[in-house]
């Protein structure tokens, strides 16, 4: 079982992710699965495989709210930078933005 212990030393501010659930560990802590559900990743990863930015971009938003709002930050910065680079239209490398952002997921689902 994950524990605030093994967040904080992914780098999660749970400290923030806990003052949002009203302190609630155990409410925190069941949260953190559907933050890390594979489906809404597989969305985003198509979307940018396919350059269908703007289906991207929406993915991407929801998925940081997520993220933001339990303070994963491993895996909300990079996404975040993905956002917003999606949400300029930049051009970039989102795959390998995108890269990072499974990455860190994938390493704290493997916590789990």
């Amino acid at each position: 079982m994950l524990t605030i212990e093994q967040l904080e030393s992914f780098g999660v501010n749970t400290k923030e992710g806990l003052e949002r659930c009203l302190n609630d560990e155990g409410f925190y802590l069941g949260l953190i699965p559907s933050a890390l559900d594979r489906s809404a990743y597989d969305g985003l990863e198509k979307a940018i495989i396919n350059h269908d930015l703007e289906n991207a971009f929406e993915a991407a938003h929801a998925l940081k709210g997520v993220l933001g709002n339990l303070a994963l930050t491993p895996i909300y910065e990079p996404l975040s930078e993905l956002t917003e680079l999606l949400r300029a239209r930049s051009d970039a490398d989102y795959e390998s933005l995108l890269k990072k952002v499974i990455e860190k997921r994938d390493a704290l689902a493997a916590m789990m």
